[in-house]
């Protein structure tokens, strides 16, 4: 599972298994109802695991997996880390936000250019947001790199499940 671009917020890998997908959906059906450390759910061939409510926090991440049959006794596995969907629409919405305001403060700036009218305080928002932006990107960084021992256990959790 090794991640070839450290720049990546949500950590991606796949895996291929000897076993039919059905197979494995059963297994972690099963260990749905068998643990209470983790909460595990299932749509169609996708499996989503997280921590209860009480062990998690604001960067909690959870691992969704998507289990696609190759052939009868075959399947690809594909991973992804991430934060609670409601943390990572937060952070996609502050992207947005500060990429329109640069665009627009851009906007702003060249009318004024055109205009022969001073266009410093503009060009200082526009820097302020690429600041901004890179603020919002380091924020992330931190709190995947804080969740590091939580997608061990997350991954791990995985990994016993596929071995039973």
């Amino acid at each position: 599972m090794l991640i070839s671009n450290d720049i990546v917020l949500r950590p991606r890998f796949k895996i291929e298994i000897p076993r039919s997908n059905a197979s494995i959906l059963q297994t972690f059906e099963q260990r749905k109802t068998s643990q209470s450390n983790y909460i595990v759910s299932r749509v169609d061939d996708h499996v989503f695991i997280k921590f209860p409510r009480e062990k998690r926090h604001f960067w909690s991440p959870q691992l969704h997996l998507e289990i696609n049959e190759v052939d009868k006794d075959s399947s690809l596995l594909y991973g992804l880390f991430g934060p609670n969907p409601t943390v990572w629409t937060l952070f996609m919405f502050l992207h947005f936000v500060v990429a329109v305001l640069c665009l627009a403060f851009g906007i702003w700036a060249y009318t004024n250019w055109t205009l022969n009218n001073g266009f410093a305080i503009q060009l200082s928002l526009m820097l302020l947001m690429v600041v901004l932006w890179f603020a919002l990107y380091f924020i992330g960084r931190i709190g995947r790199d804080s969740s590091k021992d939580d997608m061990l256990q997350l991954k791990n959790f995985m990994i016993e499940t596929l071995n039973q």
